[in-house]
């Protein structure tokens, strides 16, 4: 079996060192590697992976929405939020799913405990991991998710696929109001990666959250960002990227093999090859 993750830029995807693990603790004997795909070149990617024995594929940017048109077929979790991130060659028909949303809500509760039945998110940024993460949460029970971006009429485009989504702006007393009474605070924005020119003005909003208030921030480079720091520091609990990162590979796989596995082992396998490996 030959499996690939395709994006442009994607040399640094630790798709491979996650998947690879998972693929030597079943003992299967397949092949997972990154593929440089640049934008306007999935049709001739798609016809090249049929003939050179690719069964599926994990797809990154910029590659997540251009995807959708031409494939064979897309599960419907994939179609709500717009966006793939697994394509599977099944019976000679490319199907697309989309394991983002799944893999934080199993991040958020195997690292933080936290069930979104009832709860109310306010979640920053409105990109394609923030669809993934905001429909996920709302489908599994959330009562309200607040969408805050600084272009308010993206949030809207978002919040118009669930009910229980609502739009907000971006700024410092839009967020100390969404914080107070809020069970978790997700960053889906890049403030605060390494290298992103933007970073948070400050992090007073943080005072607003209940001392049972946990905050999700999807970045894993740097592992600690400045804004964990400052939950940390207020008794907040707090996660990064990297647990999500892990579960929606435990979940593609699931896609690959068609079939279920151990989660638990094949988070665990991944997990502890990342701890061997580099993140950059």
């Amino acid at each position: 079996m030959r499996l690939q993750v395709i994006g442009d830029p994607v040399l640094h995807s630790k798709s491979p060192v996650l998947h690879g693990a998972m693929l030597s603790a079943l003992g299967l004997d397949a092949a997972y590697d990154a593929r440089v795909v640049r934008r306007g070149e999935l049709p001739d990617y798609l016809r090249w992976a049929r003939n050179h024995g690719v069964a599926g594929f994990n797809a990154t940017m910029p590659h997540k929405e251009d995807l959708l048109p031409l494939l064979d077929g897309i599960d419907p979790a994939a179609r709500l939020t717009g966006a793939v991130n697994t394509v599977c060659l099944r019976e000679g028909a490319w199907v697309g799913f989309n394991t983002d949303g799944a893999g934080a809500l199993s991040a958020l509760g195997e690292v933080l405990g936290f069930d979104p039945a009832g709860s109310t998110v306010t979640l920053l940024g409105a990109g394609g991991a923030a669809k993934a993460v905001a429909l996920a949460l709302a489908q599994a029970g959330a009562e309200r998710v607040r969408v805050c971006n600084r272009t308010l009429k993206r949030a809207g485009e978002l919040c118009a696929r669930h009910p229980r989504l609502t739009p907000a702006p971006f700024d410092p007393d839009t967020l100390e109001r969404l914080c107070r009474g809020a069970d978790l605070l997700v960053n889906c924005t890049s403030l605060g990666m390494e290298g992103c020119p933007r970073q948070f003005e400050g992090f007073s909003f943080l005072d607003a959250l209940p001392p049972h208030g946990a905050v999700f921030d999807l970045i894993y480079h740097p592992a600690e960002t400045e804004l964990l720091a400052q939950a940390r520091r207020r008794g907040l609990r707090a996660m990064n990227g990297l647990p999500m990162l892990v579960w929606q590979a435990v979940l593609a796989l699931e896609h690959f093999l068609n079939r279920p596995l151990d989660r638990g082992a094949m988070a665990a396998a991944a997990s502890a090859a990342l701890e061997h490996k580099p993140l950059f």
